[in-house]
């Protein structure tokens, strides 16, 4: 039998490589009756439920329990496979500290093996699913007893597989992976047995989300049950995830949500998005736990119809749960799942979509994709807030292409290239500027206290200031016509006119005339109570960019509230200034 062993275990070693991380059939999936596929479902249900749970395209477990041979046949001629549950494996291998004698392990093993094909139509390769591992975050070095027991499960693993049979273990909690000796163990179990992680979230914490939010938290949940064992190198075909739908409050499942039907949208979200995730990552199954009414807290009479609704959200071909919950059932599909339209990375009610190719376009600018779907997530909920014309857009182009290029297009043009830019994606940046610089003037400010005043005062006496005169009144003039203007608050192009001359200046709100009545001095040269107005507009500016920041932060989180990603992969709430990676678009 050992010899048998070994080649058993080569060929599935062989084949664990080869599949690596692409998606694959379960290896059990196509035999005893389990249909051929991807991810396999199955079930631990229980005899009130056959007529809802058991039928062509379902699997239901069976337990080691005596005195079954009649839900197993009417399983089974109901059209149901059905699979072997071992509720003890304890009694097996023992516990971490108290682990069993290993020369034990291999008749356990023959003695489960010969059950499970007897329970399972006399199949010859079963699914054996073991409950479950303990100790599973168990930080190594091992003590002695610990590490046997890790042995004795991994050798009484080994043994079932060797016998022909595909043995499945069940892990509660996120695995200790931190070093090589704890990720070898679970790889060589991984060459013999299935890991299915138990992810039981309360449905009372899914229903107060809602839809959107709700199901969000699933899929992310889910995935981070399975990335525990993903990231180091189990190929996800033999991965899998455990639902639960206990009724009792206290754990995952119904948790004592009332009423029924909030229960029912919750068992459709943990089915659509265990579905969700089992197709992205190629998941070799998915199981549910918690059907069985083997307590009072678990005869539960809404536990057909929930049955129902499991099966019908995964695939409305087994089972009509519209027409077994009447009017009153929520039969919509997509709410809260990831439905997007072709091409679309994000769809937000209310704002619009971000686009694949838009991404792609300014990921090229950026150097960093989550920089570029947070630009974009900023600019898409900002448009509703305020517009920008096309004429704008053009005028402040044309103001770059003066200033910064000496009129010179083409030399605009190739320096956009050169930074990975097009036209349209500056033009798209320069709207940006445009839209923060009216939301800007929207904010009120407090008025700077004489001491905020005195302090900027006191800290930047070398900044440069300048009298001019101003039509029409300017913010950085502190709405006047004339006064001093402040270096980095009033344009900059302000501090290159020559004194005595009137001249035209463009900025982001707008066009001036300007004539500056003197040379540009240092603030520290004039008097407090001279330089104080400045001071004011100044301190008013940076409040209102900080207010800005603030606002458009808050609105972009509530925007999120509603959003659908790819992949969950949100945007960051941010604002981002595209006029880094394009200094020469930057205006005032």
């Amino acid at each position: 039998m050992k010899k048998v062993l070994l080649v058993c275990l080569a060929a599935v070693a062989a084949a664990l490589v080869a599949a690596g991380s692409a998606a694959s059939n379960p290896d059990w999936a196509g035999q005893c009756g389990i249909a051929s596929q991807q991810t396999v479902w199955a079930e631990y249900g229980w005899p009130s439920l056959l007529p809802v749970l058991a039928r062509p395209g379902t699997l239901l477990a069976i337990t080691n329990n005596p005195g079954t041979p009649d839900y197993l046949a009417e399983a089974r001629a109901r059209g149901a496979a059905t699979y072997s549950f071992d509720l003890k494996l304890r009694n097996k291998v023992g516990t971490p500290n108290a682990p069993a004698d290993p020369s034990t392990l291999e008749a356990a093993a023959e003695s489960e093996y010969q059950h499970a094909v007897a329970h399972t139509g006399n199949c010859a390769t079963p699914l054996i699913v073991e409950n479950e591992l303990f100790g599973v975050n168990t930080v190594t070095p091992w003590s002695p007893a610990t590490a046997q027991y890790r042995a004795d499960v991994l050798s009484f693993l080994q043994d079932l597989a060797g016998l022909g049979a595909h043995p499945v273990i069940l892990v509660s909690r996120p695995p200790f992976t931190g070093t090589s000796d704890a990720i070898a163990w679970w790889l060589d179990v991984a060459k013999v047995a299935t890991v299915v992680r138990e992810d039981y979230v309360p449905a009372t914490e899914v229903w107060r989300l809602g839809a959107v939010l709700g199901n969000r938290l699933l899929r992310e949940d889910y995935r981070q049950a399975v990335a525990d064992f993903t990231s180091i190198g189990i190929p996800a075909s033999r991965l899998g995830l455990m639902i639960s739908v206990l009724s009792g409050k206290g754990g995952g499942g119904r948790n004592g949500l009332q009423p029924a039907s909030a229960w029912y949208q919750v068992v459709k979200w943990y089915a659509l998005s265990a579905r969700q995730v089992a197709r992205e990552l190629g998941l070799g199954s998915v199981f549910s736990w918690g059907w069985q009414q083997w307590n009072p807290a678990e005869a539960d009479p809404t536990k057909p119809d929930a049955a129902c609704v499991w099966l019908w959200a995964r695939s409305q071909s087994l089972c009509n749960a519209p027409r077994m919950l009447g009017r009153g059932f929520d039969t919509s599909l997509s709410a809260g799942q990831i439905v997007l339209p072709r091409g679309a990375v994000c769809r937000t009610p209310g704002f619009g979509s971000l686009w694949a190719s838009e991404v792609a376009r300014l990921t090229t600018l950026t150097g960093d994709r989550n920089a570029a779907l947070s630009a974009l997530f900023e600019r898409l909920v900002e448009s509703q807030h305020e517009a920008v014309t096309q004429k704008q857009v053009l005028a402040a182009e044309r103001v770059v292409v003066n200033e910064s290029f000496n009129g010179n297009a083409a030399a605009y043009r190739a320096a956009l290239t050169e930074a990975h830019a097009s036209v349209a994606l500056a033009r798209a940046a320069l709207a940006d500027e445009l839209r923060h610089a009216a939301l800007e003037q929207r904010f009120p400010v407090h008025a700077p206290t004489a001491g905020e005043v005195a302090a900027f005062y006191n800290s930047y006496p070398q900044l440069s200031v300048r009298s001019v005169s101003v039509k029409p009144k300017a913010p950085w003039l502190d709405n006047r016509n004339r006064g001093f203007a402040l270096a980095g608050a009033a344009p900059a192009q302000l501090f290159s006119v020559a004194s005595g001359r009137t001249t035209r200046i463009s900025t982001l709100l707008g066009t001036y005339t300007v004539k500056p009545s003197g040379p540009s001095i240092p603030l520290g040269a004039l008097s407090l109570s001279d330089a104080r107005r400045a001071i004011v507009a100044a301190l008013e500016g940076f409040e209102r960019a900080q207010a800005l920041q603030k606002w458009t932060i808050s609105l972009q989180r509530g925007a999120l509230g509603s959003a659908i990603c790819r992949g969950d992969d949100l945007p960051q709430p941010s604002e981002v200034d595209l006029t880094q990676y394009l200094p020469f678009l930057q205006l005032q």
